[in-house]
């Protein structure tokens, strides 16, 4: 068996030795479409574990309830994080935060209410800035760091903001004098009372940039804007160790509050990076499933190879028949030869397509996911290619009579 084997091995590549050309061209075609498919999977892999490492350093005391919606898992994730009115229709309330409160282990309780307004300030006007409303224990779950100024606090939560570095350039062209400046949001005027840092990931479990937006306390935000929605309640728990008991209080206390209803999620852990990393895999499948056809244009291009490499070597099939080859070692030779072609093309598109993610991770906030579990599946996958555009012409080819196919001459 390993004799055969290692005859299989040398006359592939003499073969494609033989033809070079022809064999990186083919290699080519495999290779594009295992470069697309590694690099959609290693990049959306990094995306998802930015919002996961994000979750980890803000801490294991995170509790994350969000509204959740009767439609089927990937609508809704998708009209979730790509639609503006995707919490219009939320069920969560200040009444929730409240009772939320009042459980024991929990040690600060924080809502999330999203708006788009126009801000104007006395040198520039922005037409939409996403106005996040929460309340002062905001700071106490997601410590943000300030660049100059202060968060909200007891003494200045009413017609007071915090804006974002970008946002405080792009009205005032400045952030270390904005400090006491008012900004006007639907007639309201608001006192400026600090700025934050610059925010290095963009991406959040939050789903907000805070680097572009006006943070003020929720009853301000619902004062001016008559369909504010919380989007999700942020809630620190006093003993980490105890986050099944809390999350469970927690549940059992907004059941109660709703009179039964359960349009709600309540998560720790792992699970608060959903919807984000839910939409990243969603939106990987689908763009998986579309390189995949260049590797299915790639896997036809072996068998094209490969046809005409059966049609010009019919010979050297008829004299290897006449000396005792039987068709079983005719067609592992060819299905041997499409084999390597296959695996030599998903080896260099594994190399291409992580070259690719490190070249774009350059200009983007997150570093490409490399797992063995990508190197597994490109293997499989090259593997399943070479088996399934191979096999008709190994099988063409072992099926070739010998007296006929000694009459051609290459």
């Amino acid at each position: 068996m390993a004799t055969l084997f290692r005859t299989h091995l040398r006359l592939a590549r003499i073969s494609i030795k033989e033809n070079r050309t022809r064999s990186f061209l083919t290699c080519l075609g495999i290779a594009i479409g295992v470069a697309s498919i590694v690099l959609i999977l290693s990049l959306m892999g990094g995306i998802s574990n930015l919002v996961k490492n994000e979750v980890s350093e803000i801490g294991s005391d995170l509790i994350v309830v969000r509204p959740s919606s009767s439609k089927d898992s990937v609508t809704s994730v998708i009209e979730e994080l790509t639609s503006s009115n995707s919490f219009q229709n939320s069920s969560l309330n200040m009444s929730d935060v409240s009772a939320i409160s009042k459980i024991e282990g929990v040690s600060a309780v924080a809502p999330i209410a999203i708006s788009s307004n126009m801000v104007n300030s006395e040198k520039n006007d922005i037409p939409s800035v996403q106005i996040m409303g929460t309340n002062l224990d905001f700071i106490k779950i997601e410590p943000l760091s300030m660049h100059y100024g202060s968060f909200l606090t007891e003494n200045n939560e009413e017609k007071s903001v915090v804006l974002g570095r970008t946002l405080s350039l792009a009205l005032f062209n400045t952030i270390n004098s904005t400090i006491g400046k008012t900004v006007e949001i639907m007639g309201e005027k608001f006192m400026i009372v600090g700025v934050l840092d610059e925010i290095e990931k963009s991406i959040n479990f939050d789903n907000i940039d805070f680097d572009n937006a006006v943070i003020m306390d929720i009853k301000s935000l619902s004062k001016i804007t008559d369909s504010v929605q919380i989007q999700q309640i942020n809630i620190k728990a006093e003993n980490t160790d105890a986050l099944d008991q809390t999350s469970k209080a927690i549940t059992d206390a907004l059941v109660e509050q709703k009179m039964g209803d359960q349009s709600f999620t309540v998560s720790y852990g792992d699970q608060i990076s959903h919807p984000a990393s839910s939409l990243f895999n969603i939106i990987s499948g689908m763009l998986t499933m579309v390189a995949a056809i260049s590797l299915v244009v790639g896997g036809i291009g072996v068998m094209n190879i490969m046809l005409v490499s059966v049609a010009e070597r019919s010979h050297e099939i008829g004299v290897r028949k006449a000396v005792g080859a039987s068709s079983r070692n005719i067609l592992m030779q060819f299905l041997f030869e499409a084999l390597i072609l296959s695996v030599m093309g998903g080896l260099f598109g594994l190399i291409l397509g992580y070259i690719l993610a490190f070249v774009i991770s350059t200009i983007t906030p997150f570093a490409p996911y490399i797992s063995w579990s990508i190197v597994a599946l490109t293997f499989l996958t090259t593997l399943a290619v070479g088996i399934i555009f191979g096999i008709y012409p190994a099988l063409k080819a072992a099926s070739r009579n010998p007296i006929d196919s000694l009459k051609h001459y290459r």
